[in-house]
């Protein structure tokens, strides 16, 4: 768009404006489409984005962001601040009790995200889908329509520092020419394929396999990789944030469930094949590469009853019997998988 469609806006062009998303990994990078259309669409916007410091370096290489702010310890040394700034306007993507606290206090002009509450509860507990066909990126988007800004179907964005680059001598030799990345943590168990069904997965996958998540998922990592050590090499711990999302950078295909890394994949233009195990695409939450064609595919088991169980997760599957999982179609993903990267 213009600056000059812009000077139309009835809020007038200047523009100091607050950014306003928590957590987690995932969502935050759903919301760069926002940071970047409006940077570039509003003229002489100055963009803050208030996250929390465990998310820093999701967003602190990001150009199209001014200041970013964080929430560490103390609340009273954010909102002094926050206060100092003077914003014109804020844009509450993360709209809690949290974010409802900052606007009270700063009593600027907000616009706040939907987050459509009741309609994922009437699809999670009475399996009634009032949910709109619309990914989060365009609900997020939907709270900049008053200063005329629009999506530029750039899809997300992910900005690696040349820091964060891995080495290539911290790939094993047999991965250098081309691997598979296979995101095997999420945030909740119910999200994720169990332990033994990752095993078979990559069993059933004669491509170099390199397994990413966190410390938390290293010992899961070690177990999985014993299929095949030469195979499959378990980066799971290994690697900060960044040097994952440069592993993903390098990879031909990942498979991730629901999870951060997911977007991050996503962001990157990748070909992904996502799993899903209590939640659903639905929600709005599915791989988004804006205007650009990238394949990509969805695993989810049909025709259960219980799904969508809950909007986030649990630890344990609360009909015991954990379906929406243990039914996945291993052969068919790792088929797909083979025919991706050919």
């Amino acid at each position: 768009m213009s600056k000059q469609a812009n000077n139309n806006s009835p809020l007038g062009v200047r523009g100091k404006f607050l950014i306003i998303r928590f957590s987690s990994i995932g969502d935050i990078v759903l919301t760069t489409p926002v940071i970047r259309c409006l940077k570039q669409q509003v003229p002489d916007a100055e963009v803050h984005f208030l996250t929390k410091k465990r998310f820093k370096n999701i967003l602190e290489h990001n150009p199209y962001i001014d200041k970013l702010l964080l929430l560490d310890e103390s609340w009273e040394l954010m909102m002094h601040e926050l206060k100092i700034e003077a914003y014109d306007y804020i844009i509450d993507l993360h709209h809690n009790l949290r974010t409802l606290k900052v606007k009270s206090a700063l009593k600027t002009k907000s616009f706040s995200f939907n987050k459509l509450n009741i309609q994922k509860w009437l699809l999670t507990t009475l399996k009634i889908n009032r949910l709109p066909d619309i990914h989060i990126v365009d609900r997020y988007l939907a709270t900049l329509k008053s200063f005329n800004v629009i999506n530029d179907g750039k899809g997300l964005d992910y900005f690696i520092p040349e820091k964060d680059v891995v080495r290539e001598t911290d790939i094993p030799t047999s991965h250098m020419h081309g691997f598979i990345g296979i995101v095997i943590g999420a945030a909740h168990n119910t999200k994720k394929l169990p332990v033994h069904k990752l095993k078979e997965l990559c069993a059933n996958i004669n491509y170099p396999i390199i397994l990413l998540g966190g410390k938390e998922d290293a010992e899961n990592g070690n177990e999985i990789a014993s299929v095949d050590t030469i195979k499959i090499y378990n980066a799971c711990g290994k690697f900060n944030l960044n040097e994952s999302a440069d592993l993903i950078r390098r990879s031909k295909l990942i498979i991730s469930h629901d999870t951060g890394l997911m977007h991050i994949a996503a962001a990157l233009q990748k070909k992904i094949i996502s799993v899903w195990g209590n939640t659903v695409p639905e929600f709005g939450m599915q791989p988004y590469y804006g205007n650009k064609e990238v394949s990509n595919f969805k695993f989810q088991v049909s025709g259960l009853g219980c799904r969508p169980c809950s909007k986030i997760g649990y630890d344990v599957c609360p009909k015991k019997h954990f379906k929406c999982m243990e039914l996945q179609n291993i052969e068919k993903i790792a088929e797909n998988a083979i025919d991706m990267i050919k």
